[in-house]
Parts: structure tokens; sequence; C-alpha cells
């Protein structure tokens, strides 16, 4: 089973953003040596929970302080920018680390103030459609406008292409990764219940278009905290569980929410989400898994093994960067990953 890592720049309590970017890059080097496959950097804007903005910047530093790790984007919000961009952007990534950069394309809002401002012409509303985005960049990728097409014939420089990726939460994306024939990743911390049945329907649906790989190639991303004990990885688990509690308190502000200490995050919630389960109860997935690496690899087994993933993604939002690098050696210990490079 193949590990890997979703980063967000998480700034610790009482840190700085530039702490928390040097800490991602920190987070690269350690995943490296530990054995996970790749590392993606997600976009969230005017957040202070995480300093990752803009995933290319982190991808190209990334690239100097490792070596073999596959780098890549969870994910570019495609809606706010041009296909021509963003394929441009990502191949000469790829130029500057050849058959390590990985391009994973999404959608969301990030409220009406984020999207005005990334938004060029203001004087209309923006009527996106997400599946021309992800189909012109692909076909700027892969030299596939069909004759005719203005773009037809204009070819990107550089000797390479970036792996592909859909990222999505619902089950409607699987149905576009399957049909353009390239790789899907679903957001199980999102949408824990939806995951198996969109990922089971992208590789019933997959169908090879030339776009880099023959076979389906599923990423499962779970939200997961390891301690050396039980009781210490669900400790751990009180950051993640406190900022989403906070997060849905929060409302308009959802910007100016931050990652609690886990002691921080146990005094906030309450008694229902203090309960939250950390594995599957009664068949239904949680949104946080949780506990000591035995109990962690048992559940994150079962989810693969019930949505077919081929690897798995750890998204985790450990107030402590030291804490969450430990996890992510603990979980790759636990799989016996660990120096595979």
């Amino acid at each position: 089973m193949k590990l890997s890592i979703v980063d967000l720049g998480t700034v610790a309590p009482g840190t700085t953003e530039s702490e928390a970017l040097a800490d991602s890059l920190e987070t690269a080097r350690h995943a490296e040596a530990a054995g996970f496959h790749r590392i993606w950097f997600a976009e969230h804007h005017l957040s202070r929970s995480g300093a990752s903005h803009h995933p290319e910047l982190l991808i190209a530093a990334a690239s100097t302080v490792t070596s073999r790790i596959r780098l890549g984007s969870g994910a570019v919000l495609m809606n706010h920018y041009s296909p021509f961009k963003v394929a441009e952007m990502f191949s000469q990534l790829e130029a500057m680390a050849p058959g390590r950069i990985d391009l994973g394309m999404g959608r969301a809002t990030a409220g009406p103030v984020i999207d005005l401002a990334l938004q060029q012409n203001r004087e209309h509303p923006a009527q996106v459609d997400h599946q021309q985005q992800v189909m012109e960049t692909v076909a700027w990728l892969y030299d596939a406008f069909p004759e005719g097409h203005p773009f037809a014939g204009h070819r990107l420089g550089g000797s390479g292409v970036p792996q592909t990726w859909l990222l999505g939460s619902n089950p409607g994306g699987s149905a576009l990764a399957a049909g353009l024939g390239i790789g899907y990743a679903f957001a199980g911390f999102i949408n824990p219940g939806g995951a198996a049945g969109a990922l089971r329907h992208y590789r019933d649906q997959f169908r090879p278009q030339g776009f880099g790989i023959e076979t389906p190639r599923a990423i499962l991303a779970v939200n997961v905290t390891v301690g050396e004990t039980r009781d210490e990885g669900l400790w751990l688990a009180n950051s993640p569980k406190g900022f989403y509690s906070r997060l849905g308190r929060a409302g308009r502000a959802a910007g100016l929410v931050t990652v609690p200490a886990p002691e921080d995050g146990a005094r906030e919630m309450s008694d229902e989400e203090r309960a939250e389960p950390t594995s599957i109860i009664d068949g239904r997935w949680p949104r946080f898994v949780a506990g000591g690496p035995s109990d962690v690899r048992a559940t994150l087994e079962q989810m693969v093994e019930e949505s077919g993933a081929d690897e798995l993604m750890v998204q985790d939002l450990i107030a402590d960067p030291v804490a969450r690098r430990r996890s992510h050696a603990l979980l790759a210990e636990a799989f016996g990953v660990t120096g595979r490079g």
C-alpha cells in the first residue's frame, strides 16, 4: 500500500506563517525519508490556519530539498484560473523536477470576498464550467486539441508531462475522472460516507484516453492521527476535531479560525464532538481516524478494502509539527513502508 501526505502548511499556535512554511519543507524531507510516495500541498486563501495558499510555490521549493518523493497540488482550484496558465505552470514544474510532479485539480468556493478577489472580470459573476476547465488543461498538457480548434498546434514547452489527477468530495467527479482516463482522489475527510461508492464508480467507469495511464489510479484521502498509544492518538486528534468545531461556529469568519492545541480543542468541543467516533462503527466511516498504530492500520485497511483505493493520502491538523511528523512516521512503520523511498 502506497502512503502519501497532503500538507496544509498548518500554522501551529503561537507561530508565524514563515515558520509554518519552513515546517512544510521539513515535512517533505521527512516524508521522503520515511518512505511516503508523494506529498501534495493545499490551496487555501486568507486562512489563519494554513499557510499553503499557492501550492505551486511550495512544490518548487520542496523540489530543491528532496530528490525522490512525488510533489503535487491538493488541489489547484480550477474555478479561479486559466487552464493554459495552470498547464504551463505545471509543465515548468515538471521540467524542474522531472518525473516527480502531480497536477491535482479541484474546485471550491472560498467565500464571496476571496472569490471576487481572484476573479479577473468583476463586472459579471463568474460562470465557470469545471468540466471544460479540466478538459482544456489536460488538452494543453497532452497536445490534444482537435483539428480546427483555436489552440490546436500550439504546444507547451518542456520535455515531460505531470501526472494529472482530479480531486473531489462528491460522487460527481468520479465520472469526469473516469471519462477522461486520469487519476482520481477522493476527500474522505470531507465526505466519508460517499468515498467508497465514488471510488468504486471511478474504477468501474474508467476508460483510458491516452492521458498518461492505461488503468485506474485511485487515492483515498483520510484525516489520520497516530500516537504511540491509542490514548495519545485520540488526544492528538483533539487538534483537528477542535479545528472543525471552531469552523462550525465561525460562520463568515471561517478564515480567522486557527488550529488549537489538543488541550484547547478538548476544552472547546461539545460532548458530542468530543465523543465523535475515530474508527468504523456499524459500517459508518469516521471523519477522523485516530489511535495507536495497530488501531489506525486496521481501520484504514478496511477503508481500502471497501473502496478499492490504490493509495492512502493522509491529511491531519495536528497542531505541533513535531507530533505531526511523528504521526507520519508511526503510520509508515505500521504499514511497513519506512525506508522504501
